[in-house]
């Protein structure tokens, strides 16, 4: 595993931790469930879990590949949000996104 992966899993685990007031060993957790999601969906179509906003629970099939996802532009200009997931949601073919501290795990 590269050396920049590890600072990326540990400053989210940190920003989780910052956020939620929860222990920092549950955010660790979330933080790698978030990292081994990202890299699942960037192999294929990934089933996963997330809470919503309003505390009802959502089954996502999303995908990150090239060959799932439509060729779109990004915007460069705009700033990241590191708080929030995007990903392809292959059952409704749209961009959805969740906070990265509501993943069930």
């Amino acid at each position: 595993m590269k050396t920049n992966y590890l600072s990326e899993i540990m400053h989210s685990a940190w920003r989780f931790f910052r956020i939620s007031g929860e222990n920092f060993s549950y955010c660790l957790r979330k933080s790698w469930a978030n990292f081994k999601l990202v890299e699942k969906m960037k192999q294929g179509i990934v089933k996963f879990y997330f809470q919503k906003v309003d505390g009802s629970f959502r089954e996502a099939y999303g995908s990150l590949s090239e060959k799932n996802t439509p060729k779109i532009k990004f915007n460069d200009n705009r700033k990241k949000n590191e708080n929030l997931q995007t990903y392809f949601d292959t059952e409704f073919q749209d961009w959805r996104c969740f906070k990265k501290l509501n993943l069930v795990i």
